[in-house]
């Protein structure tokens, strides 16, 4: 219980960290984001204090929850600060701007996601939002990447999630029925493959889909710092989500087969 109720109040702090950060929030905005902060608190301490799973994927298979709530917290705390410099610049979030502008203008290439996102924004958009959405988006990309580079080196030098003992698919993937029909191995390994494909695309598509319906629908306005916040740390964290994932289920995809494995060469050994 203490466990659930300590993960509950870290991701009702995740969600409140912008509204916190940032000067100046109204009233309104302040009362949603405490709604939010709640709700998400009681259903993270419902979902950890219950022995049954529900929805939350890897629960018993620890760091991939920590790792992908880490660096979307620090993805929000540095775009905070970013956007707080903006009105009340400090030393801190100086250095921060400047990491950013200079990975942002690093990253900006022809047909780069960080490009991508730059000209989502309007053609009138003045210089300062342009700029500091290109800074935004380079340290969330960054961030994302930081993030996929440490959960590979967990599961191909450490042997994740092996190393933490048995592993039970009924608990780490609710979501998964493996009595859906089909081999379970093939239904992995197809998962596995739809996920990473679609968080390599995903940075280019969000993009693009929101430039196409601009037109047709109100654009996202990224002039409010909180939108902005949410919107570059979602754009940066569900593709890394995605591919972490596919990687994971491939993981257990080859988990099952080594079993399979020697469970025939046992059987063949024990037939001769």
């Amino acid at each position: 219980m203490t466990g659930a109720a300590t993960r509950g109040l870290l991701v009702a702090l995740l969600i409140a960290t912008p509204a916190l950060l940032l000067p100046g929030a109204d009233a309104e905005s302040s009362q949603i984001t405490v709604l939010l902060a709640f709700v998400a608190a009681i259903l993270t301490f419902l979902e950890y204090n219950s022995r049954q799973p529900s929805i939350v994927e890897f629960r018993d298979a620890p760091p991939f929850n920590r790792l992908r709530f880490i660096s979307l917290l620090f993805t929000i705390v540095v775009l905070s600060l970013i956007a707080r410099g903006q009105v009340t610049p400090t030393l801190l979030t100086g250095a921060l701007a400047s990491l950013g502008t200079i990975l942002g203008n690093a990253l900006d290439f022809p047909y780069s996601p960080v490009r991508l996102v730059v000209l989502m924004m309007p053609a009138d958009a003045p210089y300062e939002s342009v700029n500091l959405i290109r800074t935004a988006a380079g340290l969330a990309y960054l961030v994302s990447l930081i993030a996929l580079a440490t959960f590979v080196v967990l599961v191909r030098v450490m042997g994740w999630p092996a190393r933490h003992g048995a592993f039970n698919v009924w608990v780490n993937l609710p979501l998964f029925d493996p009595t859906a029909g089909g081999d379970v191995l093939y239904r992995l390994q197809r998962d596995a493959r739809i996920n990473i494909a679609l968080g390599f695309l995903l940075p280019f598509i969000i993009p693009a889909v929101v430039k196409a319906t601009a037109d047709l629908l109100d654009p996202i306005s990224l002039s409010n710092p909180q939108t902005m916040i949410w919107t570059i740390s979602a754009w940066a964290f569900l593709p890394a989500s995605m591919i972490m994932r596919g990687i994971a289920m491939g993981r257990v995809a080859e988990m099952i087969h080594d079993k399979r494995r020697r469970a025939y060469a046992e059987a063949h050994m024990q037939a001769a």
